[in-house]
This record gives C-alpha cells, structure tokens and sequence, in this order.
C-alpha cells in the first residue's frame, strides 16, 4: 500500500513545483526572444539614422529643419514621451505589488501620453504638407518624414498592444503570460523613449542649430 503511495506522489504533489517553473522558464524565453526582436529593431532604426544623416543637407533648394521645425512644440512632444515612460514603470511597479488596478490606472494614463504624442506628430506632418514640404520635396524630407514615420508607426502599435493588454488583464488578471505581457511591452515602450531622443538630438535639435 505504502509503495502504492509512494509512487502515486509525483502525479500528485510532485507535479506542482516543475509546473510553475515550466511557467517561469517559458516567460523568461519569451523575454529572450522578444530581446532579439528589440536588437532586430535597432538594426531598422540604425540604418534609418544612417541614411538621415547622409541625406540631411540634401534640401533641393527646399526648406531647411531650421525653416522647418518648431523646437517649442517638439519640447511638447518629448515631455509626453518622457512621461509616459515614467507613468509605464509606475504600472511595473503596480505589477510587482500585485495591485491589478493600480497596474490599470497607470497603464490608461500611458496610453493617454503617447496617444498626445502621436496626436501632434500627426499634426507636424499634415501641416508639413500642407506647407509644401512633404516627402517628396527633397531627399532631406523623404528622410526625416521615413525616420520619423517610422518611429510613429511604432508608438502606433504599442498603443494597440496597450488596450489589448489592458483587456487581457481585465479579463484574467495577473497571471504570470499577462506579467510577462507587461514586461517585453516595458521594454518596447522604453526603447522607443531612447529611439526619440536620439531623433529629437540629430533631427530637430541639430536641425535648428
């Protein structure tokens, strides 16, 4: 009977520690992977910096940044994405204490900062072009409309990955997939913050200069 006990145990209670670190195993992979997807990412945004620089003087007798670019209201547009990024590790840190809605509430008013900040690069581009200075006006703009596009269309996505996160963790709560969710989105949505601020230094920064 006791042998009958015995060997019974690891179906029962054995199970439960090798299952949880199954879980852990499979969440810390999907980190890994969504690493290398970042480095992937790097490699897009490099070779996107490396063109702007090459074509930044290229204005075919068209307006320059300095003509261009209002640094008031790209400032604006910074602070957003600065703060957003701080209103993100808030979430985190909701996460790490297990308070679902503070997790919630922080990620709603991130969405809010980065939906401001998308709002008025928008309304850069439209007033571009409505000046004249669209992507087809010189290889400088061709440039900068890419480079910048391109990081728009990223903030794009992580604010569609944010109103599915928020409907994932409303609908199961804070499982251990939904955390690692919130993790690789942290490490998307801070990259992005670091991928700006090199386009708010060699773009509108140096441009006006």
């Amino acid at each position: 009977m006791s042998a009958h006990i015995s060997n019974a145990a690891p179906f029962l209670g054995g199970n439960a520690q090798p299952a949880h670190e199954d879980h852990h195993d499979a969440g810390s992979t999907t980190l890994v992977g969504f690493w290398i997807y970042l480095m992937s990412d790097c490699v897009l945004f490099s070779g996107l910096f490396a063109t702007y620089a090459v074509l930044a003087h290229q204005f075919a007798g068209g307006p320059t940044g300095r003509e261009l670019f209002d640094l008031n209201f790209v400032l604006i547009e910074t602070m957003l994405l600065l703060v957003s990024s701080l209103t993100y590790g808030l979430a985190t840190l909701s996460m790490f204490k297990k308070n679902r809605t503070g997790l919630l509430f922080w990620l709603g008013i991130t969405f809010l900062l980065g939906a401001g900040f998308l709002g008025m690069e928008i309304y850069e581009f439209s007033h571009l072009i409505h000046e004249e200075a669209g992507p087809g006006r010189s290889a400088f703009l061709s440039a900068f409309f890419t480079l910048v596009g391109t990081h728009g269309l990223h903030i794009t996505s992580g604010l569609i990955w944010i109103v599915v996160l928020t409907a994932q963790l409303l609908r199961d709560g804070l499982t251990e997939k939904n955390q690692t969710r919130v993790m690789c989105l942290s490490l998307f949505w801070h990259f992005l913050d670091i991928i700006w601020i090199g386009v708010f230094t060699l773009v509108y920064l140096l441009g006006v200069l």
